[in-house]
């Protein structure tokens, strides 16, 4: 990578490695991303764990040691893991909008978390999210409200309506509620320089588990963004490359 420090961004739920290609591009050839399991259409999806040894096997057939770990959502969760388990892997982690202790689930998770009930419910919200977008008026509205570009929209709404999507996600759900206690613990263990990302106006973690995480992480610092919810990635790539950046450098 001509010299570069390597910086491996893992994407959220539902999502996709599309995600962080707004701040891949601005990082240029350092940039690593992938479709973690489940999402690719094609691998199986698994938990955080799995997820981790995933991210980690990535890194392993480019040749990498150690490489700046970034991630967005449950991304942030299975870059957390990573850090924890594996510290000498891990330069630097940034976590955006993240979704990395019990603080993060609502009542609404552990509900899409059943096994029968919960699958339904998530392959009819994901189709019908996804049918939504599909429809040029909704989805450019959207867009100006959530300041996206149309064109994420209308590839999110193709990913949305496959099945497989909705199978990664009620897995990963389950993965969530069943994982996240046993993340929390292992959230002490941190070594690598932490930088936590929120948006102000987030609706999806709340500020509360923002807040729990800081103090979770030993040094972790705590960067708001104004004006973006929670596809900081997506609303304001470029500052968010700064970001991953800046904590790469360890100047944060």
């Amino acid at each position: 990578m001509s010299g570069e420090r390597p910086v491996l961004l893992l994407h959220g739920q539902p999502g996709g490695a599309c995600d962080w290609e707004p701040v891949a591009g601005v990082l240029g050839r350092r940039a690593i991303v992938f479709d973690r399991p489940g999402w690719d259409g094609r691998s199986k999806p698994t938990d955080l764990p799995g997820n981790a040894r995933a991210a980690l096997a990535t890194l392993d057939r480019l040749g990498i040691d150690c490489a700046t770990v970034a991630g967005h959502s449950l991304g942030g969760a299975v870059a957390a893991w990573i850090a924890a388990d594996h510290p000498d892997r891990v330069e630097a982690l940034v976590l955006a909008a993240p979704a990395a202790n019990v603080d993060a689930l609502y009542a609404l998770d552990r509900w899409l978390a059943a096994p029968v009930a919960g699958y339904a419910a998530s392959a009819a919200s994901l189709a019908g999210l996804g049918a939504a977008l599909a429809t040029g008026p909704v989805r450019r509205r959207i867009a100006r409200e959530l300041a996206v570009e149309d064109r994420y929209l209308r590839a999110a709404s193709g990913r949305l309506l496959r099945p497989s999507a909705w199978r990664a996600f009620a897995t990963e759900q389950r993965a969530l509620v069943r994982d996240l206690p046993a993340l929390e613990h292992r959230l002490a263990q941190i070594s690598a320089p932490t930088t936590i990302v929120a948006g102000a106006a987030d609706r999806l973690v709340p500020p509360a588990a923002v807040r729990t995480l800081v103090g979770q992480i030993a040094g972790a610092e705590l960067v708001v963004l104004e004006h973006a919810g929670h596809l900081l990635q997506v609303q304001q790539p470029r500052r968010m490359a700064e970001i991953i950046r800046l904590a790469a450098s360890n100047r944060f």
